[in-house]
């Protein structure tokens, strides 16, 4: 089990070669690349990112949802084809860095109607979108998303019942907006969960680096254990929740203190 920093953390801060560089420098032992424009979605940025990141692991990509997965679902053929094939270039792009995983949101929620659960669809494209990635080597991970398609628990079980091999990612933040307890995510994901993204949370559930908020980060370690889970755990944070970059490594390193301390996994002892 490792512990690391989404690049997502210094969105707008640093561009994703800059972040993955200094997160080796750091010695970070993995991250998640978050792909967030067009110009990203291809193999050659992908070998970007391969030549900068040094020993650093890439557990996954992410995606600016909202460019192509929505239509990824579409009902129009023409739409559809343009989705995978954007879809192929960030396969391409998580293959030259060696990301094993696939963040996926599916389809935004941004009307308030409309047949956002229709499984009868969801299913099968889900199961097509799985097949083409693993044709990358890269295994697709829904993640919970309030204002997406896994919004609340239940709807990962329902996907996997024509897709079995889908993997899920607990986005802690996402489960409390959502209004759902994160332990009802991990019951729904199970052994299918692959890393949680992490944040600590104030008393007035306000994101916030871990170690200053009031979140009970071991009753999250014992129930991720109970369920055998040996995955990345990964710092994704807001811009609003640190102003320099020594406090985001002080976080990284009071979270992989306290897992180290727990005992889960493979765990090492972080290099202060």
């Amino acid at each position: 089990m490792r512990v690391g920093i989404s690049t997502a953390s210094l969105f707008m801060k640093q561009q994703n070669d800059e972040t993955v560089a200094l997160l080796n420098e750091w010695g970070m032992p993995t991250s998640e690349v978050f792909l967030s424009t067009f110009s990203e979605y291809n193999r050659a940025y992908g070998e970007l990112i391969a030549q900068k990141k040094g020993q650093l692991h890439v557990n996954s990509v992410h995606t600016l949802t909202e460019q192509f997965e929505p239509q990824l679902y579409s009902i129009s053929d023409k739409v559809t084809a343009d989705a995978f094939s954007w879809l192929k270039g960030v396969m391409e792009a998580a293959q030259a860095m060696g990301a094993k995983h696939y963040t996926f949101h599916g389809v935004g929620r941004v009307k308030r109607k409309g047949n956002y659960d229709n499984f009868e669809r969801l299913c099968p494209r889900t199961r097509q979108i799985f097949n083409f990635c693993a044709r990358y080597g890269v295994t697709l991970a829904y993640e919970n998303v309030e204002w997406a398609t896994y919004n609340r628990p239940g709807v990962f079980t329902r996907l996997r019942e024509q897709c079995p091999q889908l993997k899920g990612v607990l986005d802690i933040k996402q489960a409390y907006i959502s209004g759902y307890a994160y332990q009802d995510y991990i019951a729904d994901m199970g052994t299918s969960l692959a890393y949680v993204h992490f944040c600590d949370l104030d008393k007035n559930g306000n994101t916030c680096l871990a170690g200053k908020g009031v979140f009970n980060i071991e009753e999250m370690l014992k129930i991720l254990a109970d369920y055998g889970f040996d995955g990345d755990i990964l710092l994704e944070q807001y811009a609003k929740d640190f102003t320099e970059l020594k406090e985001l490594r002080k976080s990284y390193l009071y979270l992989s203190e306290k897992i180290y301390k727990f005992g889960l996994g493979k765990m090492k002892k972080p290099k202060i």
